[in-house]
């Protein structure tokens, strides 16, 4: 029989002692358990067009009694809602601006420019409070998905961040906006595709720049024969710099810090020795040095950066992972071992990009097998490359360059794993050493394919995807045996929990099953709750939804459903912020894609017009959060005041 101070432990992750005799005989009462007790499925058009919960957390206390909290969603605002900004202006909070701080405009439609406004809100950092007790949010605006004459805008628009003010009620801790405002990213040459992100442990935000532009394809397309990936890159430098000459592959594709000081001003600097990829996201373990990567796309990496110095980005050294697999089972497992890039420094590679740097600079190409060249396969999306295998071959002396900015390519040339598919997002268990890693589809580079250069990963199909593990251990060699100077390198990956593909869609039009994840994208660990909670990013379920997964008892709970279509996004668990807790999630495109969808149990017009009347399709997301979530610290010091105020009673 397990101790009672046991169970308490293991379900929240704060080692309480068992009860001494003298304790136990005045029956002191303590926290035994918190759990969510999750959210049915919505089942009609309005509930489907809109944020939906009927989850709550639960409270078991050692004397057997039960407290629940019910969960809500609180929007705090759409992207089309106005703000007056610094500059003086008043636009939407979705509104892209330039080089010189000016809302970029949409002159798509001939006689009528509009203010571009994105509809996919992402990643959010609900900052630590500041010294006074100020609370900022930073928000990520990934995209536009369509232009004011209905064409595709993603990639060829600039993106954004906001800098959010918050106010915060001291009794109910319901969060308000106070200001909101654009960050300057004038100083890193803009921003790129900004997916998901995370909060460092020195209270600063690293952004992402996600689907870099191809280096190869801008430099060999000719001007009537553009891939779309020089297209949306040329177009994104006319509206940025309004100068397509400035356009420039290797600007775009690393890290950026945000640091945001009291007054609320705001520095951004772009880690370039972190290398070059697509950014998902970039996660720092508690060492505050090592680092890993969500790499998304189809045949992309594992990467892990040890920094030089904690708390500073700005030089270290990189690794690529080589997965060894040892089962095929549930997900699949392997082994890690790492592979050595090289070091460098932010300056360095940014005097590298400042000087011209070509991608002929740093490669020979052929385009069949040929003696001296390695064959590769990786993620090179909207490119004329996409889908193919390259035949490259390093130029002398160009390992720092092809290593930073050429960073899955140089990776796979050395013998890394590049047949990842669709690594999302990402979060660390600091308590247990763990790293947890979203593959929102296993499929294509992940299964077995004899025509690929290496098939190191060779798993059976799950569209529905799954959450890995990875196990960090310190004192870890390269491949070549250099000390890996990180007490946090990957030494293995399993699958933790894992979709479930339906062989026909159910009566919603699901395509996967609607009590297990699907499309797994966003990830957050919460050390207090010992939960790591889960948003989805599925074309499987018809609403996706965001979970919340106990890493002691296993339990899955879904805790929210976002509007049709839409994709769960800026996944954040903030455990204790002026002694509140609050979880926070956004949606971006609601309503996108239903038509891959073919419910019978409700009618897709009748969910397409409720989302339409709220958000618009594919015309605004929303930034928010889920209110509810009891502070354990804060129940903790109310149960020792009653139990004094009891004590003090029984004296008298």
């Amino acid at each position: 029989m397990k101790r009672k101070g046991i169970v308490v432990a293991l379900a929240l992750g704060i080692m309480v002692p068992a009860l001494h005799p003298s304790q136990a005989a005045t029956k002191e009462v303590k926290i035994e358990s918190i759990s969510f007790s999750g959210s049915r499925v919505p089942t009609t058009a309005e509930e489907m067009s809109k944020p939906f919960t009927t989850a709550s957390v639960v409270v078991k206390y050692t004397d057997g009694k039960t407290k629940n909290f019910p969960l809500t969603y609180k929007q705090l605002f759409k992207t089309t809602d106005q703000f007056k900004m610094s500059n003086g202006e008043t636009f939407s909070a979705g509104t892209p601006t330039d080089y010189y701080g000016d809302p970029i405009t949409d002159k798509s439609v001939d006689g009528k420019p509009v203010h571009y406004v994105s509809d996919a809100p992402d990643a959010n950092s609900l900052l630590r409070p500041m010294k006074d007790g100020s609370l900022y949010l930073v928000s990520h605006y990934e995209y536009d998905s369509l232009d004011n004459a209905g064409n595709p805008a993603w990639r060829r628009v600039p993106a954004s961040m906001t800098l959010t003010k918050l106010y915060q009620n001291m009794k109910t801790g319901e969060l308000k906006v106070a200001t909101v405002d654009k960050i300057d990213v004038s100083t890193v040459n803009g921003l790129w595709v900004p997916c998901n992100g995370s909060l460092t442990p020195w209270n600063t935000h690293l952004g992402s720049e996600e689907y870099e532009p191809d280096a190869r394809s801008f430099e060999f397309d000719t001007q009537d024969k553009l891939s779309p990936s020089t297209a949306h890159l040329k177009d994104f430098a006319k509206l940025y710099f309004d100068d397509e000459k400035k356009a420039n592959p290797y600007y775009y594709g690393f890290i950026p810090e945000v640091m945001v000081n009291a007054d609320g001003t705001t520095r951004v600097v772009k880690h370039y020795s972190t290398g070059r990829r697509s950014n998902e996201l970039m996660v720092v373990m508690p060492d505050e040095r090592t680092a890993y990567f969500g790499d998304d796309g189809e045949y992309t990496m594992l990467f892990m950066y040890v920094a030089d110095k904690p708390r500073d980005l700005s030089a270290g050294t990189l690794y690529a992972a080589k997965f060894v697999q040892t089962s095929a089972e549930n997900g699949g497992a392997g082994n890690l071992e790492w592979i050595k890039l090289g070091h460098a420094t932010d300056k360095e590679i940014k005097r590298i990009i400042d000087k011209g740097i070509k991608f002929s600079d740093i490669f020979e190409v052929s385009n069949e097998p040929k003696e001296g060249f390695t064959p590769v396969k990786q993620y090179s999306g909207q490119s004329a490359n996409y889908g193919k295998i390259e035949y490259l071959k390093l130029k002398p002396g160009m390992e720092k360059a092809a290593a930073f900015l050429e960073t899955r390519r140089y990776a796979a040339m050395l013998g890394a794993t590049s047949e990842f598919n669709k690594m999302e997002g990402l979060a660390v268990n600091a308590r247990d050493k763990k790293v947890y890693v979203a593959i929102s589809d296993i499929s294509k580079g992940m299964e077995k394919n004899n025509q690929d250069p290496t098939d190191h990963i060779q798993l059976p199909k799950v569209k529905a995807g799954a959450v890995y593990e990875l196990s960090l251990e310190p004192r870890q060699k390269s491949t070549t045996g250099e000390p890996i100077n990180s007490g946090y390198a990957a030494v293995s990956m399993k699958a933790l929990i894992v979709g479930e593909d339906l062989a026909q869609p159910d009566a919603y039009g699901n395509k996967a099953n609607v009590n297990k994840i699907a499309g797994p994208d966003n990830l957050s660990f919460s050390e207090d709750y010992r939960t790591l909670f889960i948003g989805e990013d599925s074309s499987q379920h018809i609403n996706n939804f965001v979970w919340a997964y106990n890493v002691d008892t296993k339990k899955l709970s879904r805790i929210l459903s976002v509007p049709a279509g839409a994709e769960a996004t800026g996944l954040q668990a903030a455990d204790n912020r002026n002694g509140f807790s609050y979880i926070m999630s956004n949606f971006q495109h609601p309503g996108d894609e239903l038509d891959n969808f073919t419910p019978t149990a409700v009618k897709l017009e009748d969910v397409k017009k409720a989302i339409d009347a709220t958000y618009g399709i594919n015309q605004a997301g929303a930034v928010g959060y889920i209110q509810g979530l009891p502070n354990i610290h804060k129940l903790q010091e109310e149960l020792k005041k009653q139990q004094k105020a009891q004590q003090s009673k029984k004296k008298k």
